[in-house]
């Protein structure tokens, strides 16, 4: 099957998350009489397996929903370039998996399938969670490639993130006479230029480097337009490297901001912990051999820190430009699709 054409067909089915039971019974109708697979499936999340009895399993994943569509619905061809709602993020991914499960017979190392629903809106809704709560041994596993369109590079591990609000008090007054009050919202200015001035950490992991950051991301405050406000907020984002843990992070925005005065809070909203670049793992350091370009750093966050979470060492690898993804502009190059389908296939037949 030609990789364009087949992505062209999976983003020609809408699959924004919460909506995967369509492209769910796709991919199950083509892989249910693959004779070298079995096929389970638990709600909307397809998993495919080899059962040949290798010493090493590896899970190769991918999400199926998108995001909402952008006036990109649809498929489109150009050459040798798709364009289309899911063709990057991550169609194209699912693509490479689909046909890596429909043509490797005999892998040098067992093989699972995960095709997961609802990754990209909340985590308590995503499809690993839920086969993970419901079918743990389906996950079993030496390692984990997530197909997250990467640029048809290796990104090492991810970035963890935490959110955070700040709240500031102030005193109510006419804004006439504002003397007799305490203007919140004035007070986020100190704040904001913390938060401007902050230079995030670089630190190299594997070769990696991974580039901290800290951002106000939503303001708020005031009463009415003739009151001086007692309140205001500003949420913040912290993109932390893999060697550091959540309460780490969480100290290091503490100690950005400064001490609070009495009153004010400071309230972690989520966080979600980081993943190590697990590249010393033979089979991830064999996939990073194949794949033709020096690993990066995964700026961002991925289900790779799901995998890290149970210990398994994962990585990110597919087609499909990530600085596209969820814009109208979203795309994927035949090129990046035969890279990575060889990188992997290379992988499967010959092991690490």
């Amino acid at each position: 099957m030609d990789l364009l054409e087949r992505c062209a067909e999976l983003v020609d089915i809408p699959s924004v998350s919460h909506d995967e039971a369509a492209i769910t019974d796709h991919l199950e109708a083509l892989l249910t009489d693959v004779p070298w697979l079995t096929v389970e499936r638990v709600e909307h999340n397809l998993v495919a397996r080899t059962d040949l009895g290798r010493d090493k399993r590896i899970v190769l994943a991918g999400h199926t929903d998108t995001v909402p569509p952008n006036g990109n619905e649809g498929a489109r061809r150009d050459g040798d370039m798709l364009w289309g709602l899911g063709s990057a993020d991550m169609k194209s991914g699912v693509t490479v998996l689909l046909e890596l499960a429909r043509s490797v017979e005999a892998p040098a190392v067992d093989v699972t399938y995960v095709f997961y629903e609802c990754e990209e809106v909340d985590s308590k809704h995503n499809g690993l969670r839920k086969l993970l709560a419901g079918r743990p041994d389906l996950l079993t596993c030496d390692a984990a490639v997530l197909a997250e369109p990467t640029g048809a590079r290796i990104e090492a591990g991810c970035q963890g993130t935490l959110r955070a609000r700040v709240t500031l008090g102030g005193t109510r007054a006419h804004t006439a006479r504002p003397w007799m009050g305490r203007n919140a919202i004035h007070r986020l200015g100190e704040v904001l230029a913390r938060v401007a001035a902050y230079e995030g950490r670089r630190p190299v992991l594997d070769g990696c480097e991974y580039r901290e950051a800290l951002q106000a991301v939503r303001v708020g405050g005031g009463v009415a337009g003739n009151v001086v406000p007692d309140e205001a907020i500003v949420d913040l984002n912290h993109r932390f490297a893999p060697d550091r843990d959540a309460a780490e992070a969480e100290a290091q925005v503490r100690d950005v901001l400064g001490p609070l005065e009495d009153g004010d809070r400071f309230e972690l909203l989520d966080a979600a912990p980081p993943a190590p670049p697990s590249l010393v793992h033979p089979l991830l350091a064999g996939l990073a051999q194949r794949s033709g370009h020096a690993p990066r750093a995964k700026l961002g966050w991925t289900d790779v820190a799901f995998f890290a979470s149970q210990g398994v060492p994962a990585t990110n690898f597919g087609p499909g430009d990530p600085t596209v993804a969820h814009t109208a502009e979203e795309r994927v190059e035949r090129a990046e699709l035969d890279l990575v389908y060889g990188a992997l296939r290379s992988l499967l037949t010959e092991g690490a």
